[in-house]
């Protein structure tokens, strides 16, 4: 990959020029390059509205998908969307005029779903599900206004590692979110191409290419998020282990259904035995 201001996207000027940063530049397109051609993300005239918090993880997928698509290898039309959700003191300038100065086609959408979850969750609660429930409610209609085929998020491998641990632990169920689906309407996919991708290696690149980084402060305000736990808890077992994120993320990836406890996806009525006198 070359950095001559010719040669890349807006996005990418600037960017270090240390064997270590290439490295890690390469390994995330290669990720992403992965994910999507694994789980089939990319269609013919396909319009891709991706969503852009602010934060290290949609600042990297926006990067990746448009370094992508300048080097034709990612044939879709992009158009990056922030929704502002009236939090206080969000800094409402700064991802118009970042998008605006790296020649990014957006949107950007002004929907006050902060009182309403602040009026709706009781003291003491989190305020997670009614807030992703009210903002992807609001990404869904803007996908269809701007004629989008699929809504692309920036959930990376820790975040569904993560989800699939509090599934496990809280909802007593094998379940994650998943790369690729369909919303319940059923006229919209829903993608993640970062599902490959390490938030460590997210966390780098961001803060390498110095994108401005808004906070969450809504869900960082709260203590004790089941999140923050099951991460502290992975935090422990990579640090004792080195490389156990991953092996436990490819265990995702390596399922047999005839070895779990689940009749519903393997007919364990109907197994059989082989009659070994009558064979």
């Amino acid at each position: 990959m070359l950095d001559d201001a010719d040669d890349i996207h807006p996005l990418f000027y600037g960017a270090p020029k240390t064997t270590e940063f290439k490295k890690l530049r390469k390994r995330i397109v290669q990720n992403t390059r992965e994910a999507i051609d694994q789980y089939g993300m990319i269609e013919d005239g396909a319009k891709w509205l991706v969503c852009l918090s602010g934060g290290k993880d949609s600042y990297t997928l926006l990067a990746v998908l448009h370094e992508l698509q300048w080097r034709g290898l990612l044939p879709v039309e992009i158009l990056a969307c922030n929704l502002d959700q009236g939090q206080p003191g969000f800094p409402a300038t700064v991802l118009p005029k970042f998008l605006e100065d790296m020649g990014v086609p957006h949107r950007i959408e002004y929907q006050d779903t902060y009182s309403i979850v602040m009026d709706k969750v009781p003291e003491g609660r989190t305020f997670c599900a009614l807030c992703s429930r009210l903002r992807r409610g609001n990404l869904y209609r803007i996908a269809r206004e701007e004629g989008c085929s699929a809504v692309v998020l920036g959930h990376h491998r820790d975040d569904i590692l993560e989800t699939f641990l509090m599934n496990m632990f809280h909802g007593s169920r094998l379940a994650t979110m998943p790369p690729k689906l369909v919303n319940e309407e059923g006229d919209l996919f829903v993608y993640r191409p970062l599902a490959h991708v390490a938030e460590v290696d997210c966390e780098k690149f961001a803060s390498s290419m110095g994108y401005p980084i808004i906070p969450c402060d809504l869900c960082g305000s709260q203590d004790g998020l089941q999140r923050q736990q099951v991460k502290a808890m992975l935090d422990g077992w990579e640090a004792n282990a080195p490389g156990r994120r991953q092996k436990m993320f490819r265990a995702l990836m390596n399922t047999r259904p005839s070895h779990l406890l689940d009749s519903s996806i393997f007919d364990f009525k109907g197994l059989t035995r082989t009659d070994r006198d009558s064979a």
